[in-house]
């Protein structure tokens, strides 16, 4: 099995990990839309969400060591048509046939993107100061995209696109420094480029988790195209990768960009989900009550208390 396969089995395997973990995380941010994410750290339905992040993230720093950033990025979409069926599932539906229609432009368009992105193991690393440099400069446009203001949700998936993203390509200069035994597996390199690894992917999974409060579709179609778009600009322009094909290659690769991004976003307005069905239970359904203030009832007036009535004897 040749490298660039390789790469594509464990991103499929990352993707649909990855896809699980995002429904999980906009159902529990659907159930809990008043609560901060410190009051998550107390759910068990959380940390499974995190567990699944964790095994998808694991996958995807394996297929970071044997394909390129252009290679391996871009079938990130693959978590938004995994999330599709996943989804519908969850929500007790059938899959549309918009959101076929997305899963197919999506997928023509990722084909695209393989023919020209494929190429050998990577083996150049961003250097400490380069690393450092990206850090900054994402930190700068996370801070942002995080302020006060409209669109929250878009705003914060963004961020975590381009969180996961450099995170990505920080993980593969790890990965492959560590292994390159021409450098020690814990120089100073490593370390600092692996606690910047540790920060950005934990900003990327806080800031999903808080952009899935306006619901799925948008916010993880931004995800899915944040996240390549910031993969692949350092890849291209720091760690000398190519595509395939010269102009012609190229000319694919666009063409292959724009479908898929045609079919992520089709996916994300493909509408929300139908709601869960709660159960006829009686306390089921005061459970599965809205919180909010009580309708207004009128009051019935006040009567004055008469006086009380003097026994008298017989």
């Amino acid at each position: 099995m040749s490298a660039a396969v390789l790469a594509i089995v464990l991103s499929l395997f990352s993707a649909v990990a990855y896809a699980a973990a995002a429904v999980a995380q906009e159902r529990l941010a659907a159930r809990e839309s008043g609560t901060g994410v410190v009051r998550l750290l107390a759910r068990g339905a959380w940390w499974w969400s995190v567990a699944l992040n964790a095994s998808a993230a694991l996958l995807h720093v394996a297929a970071l060591k044997f394909g390129p950033l252009t290679l391996v990025q871009p079938l990130g979409a693959l978590t938004l048509v995994a999330a599709v069926p996943l989804g519908a599932r969850a929500a007790g539906r059938r899959v549309r046939g918009v959101e076929w229609r997305g899963t197919a432009l999506t997928l023509l368009g990722l084909a695209a993107l393989l023919v020209t992105a494929s190429g050998p193991e990577p083996d150049e690393v961003l250097s400490l100061p380069e690393a450092l440099a990206v850090a900054g400069a994402t930190t700068a446009v996370i801070g942002v995209l995080s302020r006060p203001g409209a669109r929250p949700g878009l705003r914060h998936a963004t961020a975590s696109g381009f969180a996961s993203g450099v995170a990505s390509a920080l993980t593969q200069t790890v990965t492959v420094a560590a292994t390159d035994r021409s450098e020690a597996p814990l120089s100073a390199h490593v370390i600092v480029v692996a606690l910047l690894v540790a920060l950005f992917a934990t900003a990327g999974l806080l800031l999903s988790q808080t952009a899935y409060r306006d619901g799925l579709g948008a916010p993880l179609a931004l995800v899915t195209l944040a996240n390549p778009l910031a993969a692949a600009v350092i890849g291209l322009s720091l760690l000398g990768e190519r595509l395939q094909g010269g102009a012609a290659g190229l000319l694919l690769a666009t063409a292959g960009a724009g479908l898929a991004s045609w079919g992520v976003v089709t996916l994300a307005r493909s509408g929300p989900a139908a709601p869960v069905p709660v159960d006829d239970h009686p306390v089921a359904a005061v459970l599965a009550l809205e919180p909010g203030p009580a309708p207004f009832e009128p009051s019935l007036p006040a009567q004055r208390p008469t006086a009380p009535e003097h026994l008298t004897t017989l």
